[in-house]
């Protein structure tokens, strides 16, 4: 039987985290999304989860409420409807070009505009999607071909192929990992097991915000590279 809890204090408790998924989400949005309607979102997902949450699945409450959080502003995302389908194709086209940026290189919206033959409104477009991909879908990020998408009609989480496929993804990121530069280990570090937002760690690195979210999405890019053999 699932225990009675206090509303109030499991959004207390989870809200500093739903403030830093937010904020790390809002860097990759148009500037007309309110940062604060993502974390109502969040916290919608977060209680949701609560009600929703079977411990017999394997995951933890954590780990699922996370999920359902992220999940939540993404749902509101699509809700709003201003992503158009049809940017899957340029989403390829910009992890190219972010790939084979240099180290130090520094590729701002106006180049991407003018590389990628589109309007400058369009690649915050761009860097949405990959970001959706990146942080809510990452283990299907990683797995699949742009011209293959199979995993993406696959709703069961427990389907046999999918944990088969996971545990292998698992043990090649490891490795991928392994082979990175420190410097990129350490954006991987800050972001993911600090719970940095993309400013903090521009603080850290001294460089900027933009830059920071430019590198994340290469550091991914290369990992997915590796992974899928094309390096």
């Amino acid at each position: 039987m699932k225990y009675k809890i206090n509303e109030e204090q499991l959004v207390m408790e989870f809200l500093p985290k739903i403030k830093i998924i937010a904020l790390n989400l809002k860097t990759t949005l148009p500037k007309n999304i309110d940062v604060e309607d993502l974390i109502q979102e969040g916290i919608i997902g977060l209680l949701q989860s609560y009600k929703r949450y079977n411990p017999e699945k394997g995951s933890s409450f954590y780990t699922y409420a996370l999920k359902r959080i992220k999940g939540s502003m993404y749902d509101y995302l699509r809700r709003i409807d201003w992503l158009p389908k049809e940017i899957r194709s340029l989403v390829k086209k910009y992890e190219d070009l972010i790939y084979e940026c240099k180290d130090n290189e520094y590729i701002d919206d106006n180049s991407v505009a003018e590389k990628l033959h589109i309007e400058k409104h369009d690649v915050d477009k761009i860097k949405f999607s990959l970001s959706k991909r990146q942080i809510l879908q990452l283990d299907e990020y990683f797995l699949n071909n742009e011209e293959d998408n199979w995993l993406e009609d696959i709703q069961e989480e427990n389907d046999p192929e999918i944990l088969a496929y996971k545990d292998i993804l698992h043990d090649k990121l490891k490795e991928s990992i392994d082979k990175l530069k420190e410097r990129e280990k350490l954006i991987l570090s800050l972001y993911y097991n600090e719970g940095l937002t993309f400013k903090e760690i521009g603080s850290v690195l001294e460089i900027s915000e933009s830059r920071v979210s430019q590198l994340h999405s290469a550091i991914l890019v290369k990992l997915k590279k590796m992974i899928q053999g094309s390096e």
